[in-house]
């Protein structure tokens, strides 16, 4: 019985101690762009999708995702900004009484001026979850798809496609 609260004293001390020997940020890049342009990202800018979550109960998630949308359209390798197959997705439905915009005004101008998809999402109930996966394949089936002869589309194009979650 003894060596059970030692043990667990012990671990405590482990966790103290790595928690404090984490590296720290020492400096950051001066423009987002920086981090956009770099070779390593290579992988993000050829993305098939992009889902962009903020949270809707804060305005400066909002202006994030607004950001790193016109970062997108922008850089994009090899497609104009109608073809990005993007959703952009509210986090947090279940604080509804806290948000700062109205649904409305925001899915208007996600839906109509950036021509993107647009779900809210409650991650805490489970609330349209899966929905927003469902909705991201369909963009991204559609706009894949959108060039190619009609007998093409129906030979399991889902099969072939893979998703990659990063």
């Amino acid at each position: 019985m003894s060596s059970l609260p030692a043990t667990g004293i012990r671990r405590r001390r482990e966790l103290k101690a790595w928690s404090s020997q984490q590296a720290e940020v020492t400096e950051f890049l001066e423009y987002i762009m920086q981090e956009w342009l770099d070779a390593r990202c290579r992988g993000v800018r050829n993305a098939s999708a992009y889902i962009l979550v903020y949270d809707i109960c804060c305005i400066e998630s909002f202006e994030y995702v607004k950001m790193i949308r016109q970062q997108i359209v922008d850089n994009r390798e090899g497609s104009s900004s109608s073809d990005v197959p993007i959703l952009v997705v509210g986090s947090k439905r279940d604080l509804q009484r806290q948000r700062f915009a109205q649904r409305r005004s925001v899915s208007v101008l996600v839906k109509k001026t950036w021509k993107c998809g647009y779900v809210e999402c409650s991650a805490k109930f489970n609330w349209h979850v899966l929905l927003l996966f469902k909705e991201l394949l369909g963009i991204a089936v559609a706009r894949g798809l959108r060039h190619n002869h009609a007998s093409i589309r129906l030979q399991g194009a889902l099969q072939r496609n893979r998703c990659s979650v990063m």
